[in-house]
């Protein structure tokens, strides 16, 4: 008899594009564990909400993988940070589609308020499950402090799916100190599974062939920052950096920023570009970044490969797949030394850890790393093997 997983994923469908303020790793993590768990012989439902009225209820993904858009709340995009009231109505609906479409012998709810549905859906139906958070409440407002937008309600939900659930899957260390220390969760239940990548998509590959796709230079220094584009990713800090890069240590590098909730890069619609490239342009490196606007799955490993050295400094980070997806792609990384980064970045192997908002020390390390690159290239010219101080990262596989 085929096992059946409902999957809850309130705000990030597996069907999202990427790269957009709601649009990140939680998207991917989804659709690939659903296609995973499908492979293993899963029947799996993922419940998302509705946000285009354009959609069908029930999407045939992929074998094995239904996505059902809940049809709550308004039929466009709602910020996640008001979706909260809709979830009573989200859980009544999967409460029906249950009699509908006969029980499920597990539930897995992702983010706090799919927790609260699956958490609804235990005492109504008895049925088990399990939660990976990918961001915790307290974590939050205690980085972001008057920026987080979520409500305290947020907190006692936690709480209370942290005593209910099954199961808790921490991504990180960190994560699981986190559970421990600021909500007393039972250790027993909590198991530390990183995120992955899929070896089938993400792969070294030709940095000259990658470059001749997306038109770059052969020769130009490239730095990428790939991801959402929401303050507290900290680009603002790369931006700064890449100016100190051409001011003191005379390195002219192009910032490559994919990301954003057009195809083309719109302040109007992503208000983070607006304020990145006013500090691009204040900073005399107005034609040294380059914001791509959002780019599909499939063409991300170019941007990847086409890239000498891949920074993500946030000042906050629950996990973080993009250095883990650089790395699968041999790029080195430098990664602010917070989170789920700290974890996968293997300083000095791999790539480096700073620490965040700190400009002049990232500008370092990307000069340390660009002048390995000018001094590869140079004796590739020549002839002579060479290798750099800094290792691919393809070996850091977790499964």
């Amino acid at each position: 008899m085929t096992r059946r997983i409902a999957m809850i994923s309130e705000h990030a469908s597996p069907l999202g594009a990427l790269g957009g303020v709601d649009s990140g790793g939680q998207n991917v993590y989804v659709a690939q564990l659903a296609s995973h768990l499908a492979a293993e012989g899963w029947s799996v439902d993922v419940y998302t909400r509705r946000d285009d009225d354009s959609q069908p209820e029930v999407i045939e993904w992929r074998d094995g993988v239904r996505v059902i858009n809940v049809p709550v709340g308004p039929p466009c995009f709602v910020r996640k940070e008001e979706l909260l009231p809709f979830m009573p109505e989200f859980a009544a609906y999967m409460c029906e589609r249950w009699q509908e479409l006969g029980p499920y012998d597990l539930v897995h709810a992702n983010f706090w308020m799919s927790g609260l549905v699956a958490a609804e859906l235990k005492r109504a139906l008895d049925v088990p499950f399990i939660v990976t958070f990918h961001a915790l409440g307290r974590v939050r407002r205690l980085y972001q402090n008057g920026d987080d937008g979520f409500p305290d309600e947020r907190f006692p939900i936690e709480d209370r799916i942290i005593a209910e659930a099954d199961a808790v899957i921490a991504e990180c260390p960190q994560d699981r100190d986190d559970l421990l220390q600021l909500y007393q969760a039972d250790a027993a239940r909590i198991s530390v599974i990183p995120c992955g990548f899929d070896a089938a998509e993400l792969a070294p590959q030709s940095r000259e062939d990658a470059r001749r796709r997306l038109g770059i230079a052969a020769g130009e220094p490239v730095v990428l920052q790939l991801g959402r584009l929401v303050p507290r990713k900290g680009i603002d800090n790369v931006v700064r950096a890449v100016a100190i890069l051409r001011d003191k240590h005379d390195i002219e590098a192009r910032l490559l920023v994919v990301g954003g909730e057009t195809d083309e890069p719109d302040p109007e619609a992503t208000p983070e570009i607006g304020r990145l490239q006013s500090l691009a342009m204040n900073g005399g490196v107005g034609d040294l970044v380059t914001f791509t606007g959002r780019r599909s799955r499939c063409e991300l490993p170019d941007y990847y490969a086409a890239a000498d050295v891949f920074v993500t400094t946030p000042w906050y980070e629950p996990f973080g797949m993009t250095p883990l997806e650089a790395m699968a792609c041999a790029r080195p990384v430098i990664g602010a030394d917070v989170g789920g980064i700290k974890h996968t970045v293997v300083h000095g192997k791999t790539g480096y850890l700073v620490e965040p908002k700190q400009p002049e020390a990232l500008a370092a390390r990307l000069a340390e790393l660009l002048s390995d690159r000018a001094v590869a290239d140079a004796m590739g010219r020549m002839g002579t093997s060479t290798r750099m101080r800094i290792s691919p990262g393809a070996a850091l596989r977790h499964r």
